[in-house]
């Protein structure tokens, strides 16, 4: 499930943690770092659930509809094709899906007004009045409206935003890539396969598994991350002239300390691989200069040390 830009990025917000922290041990950054490679997953179970909530509630106006004193013929006969889609009733009947909602305790029970708000703004949209006049019937037809739904209603809704962030301190900037996930899911159930839970890891997913897994890969960035902080730190508050060391943002900072640790970390790993990880977590987390500093610095930086002898890179990965 998560790939390797998004561990780093994961990576990189427990460095930030420990950087604006010093007293956070080795064993409780690791802590830190399962514990929001996990809440991703628990995301994308909770974004994957609002799926039989909108189909209830599209049932539940048609009944209202129909039990009015008077109700028209469309209220009489209504277009039953979404109400009756194939996905819903496969994730309601699913224990290993309802026992790990149970479990973690993700519900969409308290959150009725955004359901309907959810449902009003589908019910305006094309795909979904195309969807709705298509006679055809089919899980691909389902799956592939419920698919426009994760790109369409989720990622810039504040509402939405809201709610997760009370839910959880961990899912800050996880939503696009879960709706990723869900999308991905769609995808699986339309061609007749059983839900299954997404490996954590999307190493986990090749076959042949590869020989490092992205577990192995992301432990081992945390802990040269974090032993090796105290000695890359002044190694990048001293190499630039327009920063003093207490002015030096913290952001920038981590994120080079990072690149030299994962340059050393992983030799047969090429050293511009790494440095482009960098410049682009830092153009969503630092200042509009960073991309330059950070490019610039972390090259800079990695060479000497290689130079020096404290990096080795194997073949032609410098």
């Amino acid at each position: 499930m998560l790939n390797r830009r998004i561990l780093r990025i994961k990576a990189f917000k427990v460095m930030f943690s420990y950087a604006e922290n010093p007293s956070m041990s080795l064993a409780e950054a690791e802590s830190q770092l399962e514990t929001s490679c996990e809440a991703t997953r628990s995301l994308y179970l909770f974004m994957l659930s609002i799926i039989p909530y909108v189909t209830r509630e599209a049932e539940r106006r048609i009944e209202d509809a129909r039990g009015k004193f008077n109700p028209t013929e469309e209220e009489k006969n209504p277009n039953m094709k979404f109400v009756q889609n194939a996905v819903a009733p496969l994730l309601d009947n699913d224990p290993d899906f309802t026992k790990l909602l149970a479990k973690r305790k993700l519900s969409w029970e308290p959150f009725d007004a955004f359901i309907r708000d959810t449902y009003d703004s589908m019910t305006k949209k094309d795909y979904f009045k195309e969807y709705m006049a298509d006679p055809v019937r089919s899980i691909k037809k389902d799956t592939a409206m419920f698919t426009r739904m994760f790109e369409e209603e989720f990622v810039d809704s504040e509402a939405l935003a809201d709610i997760l962030e009370d839910l959880s301190i961990w899912w800050n900037d996880d939503l696009a890539y879960s709706l990723t996930v869900c999308c991905d899911t769609m995808k699986s159930l339309s061609k007749g396969l059983r839900w299954e839970l997404p490996p954590l890891y999307r190493s986990d997913m090749v076959i042949p598994k590869p020989v490092e897994s992205d577990k192995t890969f992301v432990t081992k960035l945390l802990r040269t991350s974090y032993t090796c902080y105290d000695k890359f730190f002044p190694m990048v508050a001293s190499s630039t002239d327009q920063w003093q060391e207490d002015r030096l943002f913290t952001t920038d900072t981590v994120l080079i300390v990072m690149g030299l640790s994962e340059a050393k970390a992983f030799p047969d790993l090429p050293l511009r691989v790494t440095i482009n990880e960098y410049v682009e977590i830092s153009k969503y987390y630092s200042t509009p200069k960073s991309r330059s500093f950070v490019n610039g610095l972390l090259d800079r930086l990695a060479k000497r040390l290689i130079e020096e002898g404290e990096i080795v890179k194997t073949g032609d990965f410098v």
